[in-house]
């Protein structure tokens, strides 16, 4: 019951949320939800005044949400139950002339049940003016009446509610009307909401009023159960054998807690009824649940229905894990280059760096550590039951510590992300873990992978576990075969599948002279041959070399492969002239530390990558700083 206990005291500690509407990443709204509420889209909003009398309506033409009071029951209807929500609510329910108008009921009127218990809520200690004002006017059924009216709804020759639209129906009305392009089934099933007008001051829309929450809330509370122990606090509060659904989406009818095997082995013949397993509060419930779906909304990451989520009680913010580290830390992005020569440079700089990184980001969230961080995985196999997959709370210090030391460990120079400006930006750090998809299963990987994958790296990130081997494989197997990827993506790919590579060897980027292990050189080999024919290249030819073309073969057949590529070369050498015994000297330097035994077919590892990618590197720094001294003297000379 942890997570359940975080998620209501998250709500406990977010109260100034409740609410109060924002807009996540696709712009959609969504809130905070007030005990016993909830969201529903609405077709036709319905303006009272505060004298109980129809003033006017219009048809909502985009996705209106809107925040409505909901009971157990209402909050769980399905099929012909009646349940009515107990103030916005469907036309079928809230319409006392619906039956007037060709409206149809196989059992209980829907008008009747629902205008019984918005007339207790009106009447209540509790009720509220704008509450008592709608009542007034739907006591007097004649909404199918006002609307029809004003040409809101529609009603055929014998004044019954127009089922679909028809041509037919043109000879009544010329223009298709409005109601038909927002809803997808019948009349009978738009969404109406209420509010009340007021020609002399501006009232608060109702399903916007704080005031009007709070009347049901108290009304509602006095309509609960029985009292039991609720597992989760360990309190004597109304229980509820009910519990929310709409988690992920509006859509979303798929349930965390629910009990409904009433007949034959019922409960496995452990229990007899729901309550001997596990007794929740109302309050519990509908707290963490709201907690939870303001959550997901706010910041959760969902694959495939899969929602992968990260917060913290007091405040929800924290440093996300599957995050790259130049989402965690932007200023990684400042560093224009690396630094050349020794690799005890490189080490100092990069000790420096880390610890920048490691203060940087504890300052940045130093105000969102006030508890415990929480970790929680949720998706479902069915429609109708969700599971907690992965759960886990763990104290903020343990958090960041593995945090930090994922960013310092799992890294490689990164070319891939773009500024604020739009331009293209270098980091150092750790890749993120939908961009580690990427690298091992493509961009067109199904979202079962990439939620599969996602699952699989957490102990990778919180408890050092080594990564995957299939993963690995499949990312060196794909940053092996460049030419089927375009550029970018193979660049992308060879520098995240390096990273992965790297967890493990702890390799620098800077290249190491003093490494002798065989992959290693002989992908130091490849990239020598890479950078000597790309030199010879005019700058707009964007053909593949020879070492491009060859390199899937060349890993799993070096020697072989490396005499084509060697003898491909000498083309090349001729062109460059003189200024090929830089690169000659390099591949004798590099074929001498090569041990004759190792000098054979046997299939490289994922290390030659590295090998590949720092000796190419530091190649075309050098070139970068050839080309600098050079523009510099011709300038002096010109002076």
């Amino acid at each position: 019951m942890s997570w359940l206990l975080n998620l209501y005291e998250t709500y406990k500690a977010n109260l100034n949320s409740v609410g109060v509407v924002e807009k996540g990443l696709n712009e959609r709204e969504f809130t905070l939800l007030p005990v016993s509420h909830t969201t529903q889209n609405a077709h036709i909003e319905v303006r009272i005044t505060e004298d109980g009398e129809y003033h006017s309506a219009e048809v909502i033409e985009k996705n209106a949400s809107t925040l409505i009071p909901s009971t157990e029951k209402s909050a769980s209807r399905a099929g012909a139950v009646v349940a009515p929500y107990p103030l916005h609510d469907k036309l079928s329910y809230v319409a006392g002339d619906f039956l007037d108008y060709g409206g149809e009921s196989k059992g209980e009127e829907p008008f009747a049940a629902y205008i019984r218990e918005l007339q207790n809520w009106a009447e209540s200690p509790y009720a509220h003016p704008k509450i008592q004002s709608i009542y007034r006017y739907l006591s007097k059924r004649r909404l199918i009446q006002d609307l029809a009216s004003e040409k809101i709804l529609c009603l055929d020759e014998s004044d019954r509610l127009i089922d679909k639209w028809d041509k037919k129906y043109e000879s009544l009305f010329p223009e298709k009307p409005k109601i038909f392009g927002v809803l997808a089934g019948e009349q009978d099933s738009a969404f109406i909401r209420f509010t009340v007008y007021s020609p002399e001051r501006s009232l608060t829309e109702v399903w916007k009023d704080p005031d009007v929450y709070e009347s049901f809330i108290r009304y509602y509370q006095e309509q609960l159960g029985s009292e039991d122990i609720c597992y989760v606090t360990g309190e004597r509060l109304p229980a509820t054998d009910k519990h929310a659904n709409k988690i992920r989406n509006a859509a979303d009818k798929a349930k965390l807690i629910s009990a409904n095997d009433k007949t034959g082995f019922t409960f496995r013949g452990r229990f007899s009824d729901s309550g001997q397993a596990a007794s929740i509060s109302y309050e519990v419930s509908q707290k963490a649940h709201n907690a939870l779906k303001w959550l997901i909304n706010r910041q959760a990451k969902t694959f495939d229905q899969r929602v992968f989520l990260i917060w913290g009680n007091e405040v929800p913010d924290v440093p996300d894990l599957s995050e790259d580290t130049f989402a965690l830390d932007p200023e990684a992005a400042q560093q224009e280059r690396l630094p050349s020569g020794t690799n005890q440079s490189f080490a100092r700089e990069h000790s420096k760096a880390m610890d920048g990184f490691q203060n940087r980001l504890t300052s940045r969230y130093k105000d969102h550590f006030r508890s415990d961080v929480n970790i929680l995985i949720l998706d479902s196999a069915t429609t109708g039951r969700m599971a907690v997959l992965y759960y886990r709370n763990m104290n903020k210090e343990l958090y960041l510590e593995k945090l930090v030391e994922w960013h310092t460990t799992c890294v490689w120079l990164h070319q891939y992300r773009r500024n604020e400006q739009m331009e293209y930006v270098q980091y150092y750090g750790a890749p993120a873990t939908k961009d580690i998809a990427f690298a091992a299963y493509g961009p067109r990987a199904s979202d079962k992978l990439v939620k599969g994958l996602m699952e699989r790296m957490l102990p990778c990130i919180l408890d050092g576990d080594r990564i995957p081997a299939d993963i690995e494989r499949s990312a060196i197997q794909r940053a092996s075969n460049p030419v089927a990827l375009e550029k970018w993506e193979w660049e992308k790919i060879l520098s995240i599948t390096c990273a992965l590579i790297n967890r493990k060897e702890r390799y620098p980027v800077a290249l190491n002279k003093e490494i002798t292990d065989r992959s290693y050189l002989f992908g130091r080999l490849l990239a020598v041959a890479d950078v000597l024919e790309r030199s010879t290249l005019d700058k707009n030819e964007g053909r593949a070399t020879n070492a491009i073309r060859y390199m899937n073969a060349f890993s799993s057949h070096p020697e072989r492969t490396w005499r084509i590529i060697h003898q491909s070369l000498q083309p090349y050498l001729d062109r460059l002239g003189a200024n090929a015994r830089r690169y000659t000297m390099l591949l004798e330097e590099i074929s001498t530390k090569l041990d004759m035994e190792d000098f054979n077919n046997k299939p490289l590892s994922g290390k030659y990558l590295l090998g590949y990618y720092s000796q190419r590197y530091d190649l075309y720094q050098k070139k970068e700083k050839t080309e600098d001294a050079t523009q510099a003297s011709d300038q002096e000379e010109r002076v």
